[in-house]
């Protein structure tokens, strides 16, 4: 089955920082833009930044605990292919990004076990990577 891309907008209070981060850090190409807002192409989803005041969500993110962690509410991203996770998590390690959550292996050895981390753009907002050895464990229970 054929996945349709995502729309997702967020607020970012540095947009240049931003355009820098989602740009050069995740080496995302860049679509439309104005002095306000960039469209990018995330993983093959179009992600836009908004120019917008820092929310009280990007000051103190709430948590929720998931294997052990305290997982950032709300955050967004994507599943990526295995390899492909592991690739974007050593870029990342070079680039010596600060995780939230450092890239590791969830729910190890039981249904729904997944590769993930997670981390912080510029303006707070968070973001998740994953992968699945096997992708029928994406919605497994």
């Amino acid at each position: 089955m054929a996945l349709s891309p995502f729309h997702l907008a967020i607020p970012v209070y540095d947009l240049p920082a931003a355009r820098h981060f989602y740009g050069e850090v995740f080496g995302c190409s860049e679509g439309r833009s104005s002095e306000q807002w960039v469209d990018f192409d995330f993983f093959g989803h179009q992600l836009v930044i908004h120019e917008h005041p820092r929310t009280a969500v990007q000051e103190h993110a709430h948590t929720n605990p998931v294997d052990g962690h305290d997982v950032p509410v709300p955050h967004f991203g994507v599943v990526l292919e295995w390899d492909e996770w592991e690739a974007l998590a050593d870029r990342l390690k070079v680039r010596e990004i600060k995780f939230v959550i450092e890239p590791y292996v969830r729910f190890k050895g039981q249904v729904g076990e997944q590769a993930t981390m997670f981390l912080l753009d510029p303006c707070g907002n968070a973001l998740e990577f994953k992968a699945f050895k096997d992708i029928s464990q994406l919605f497994a229970k």
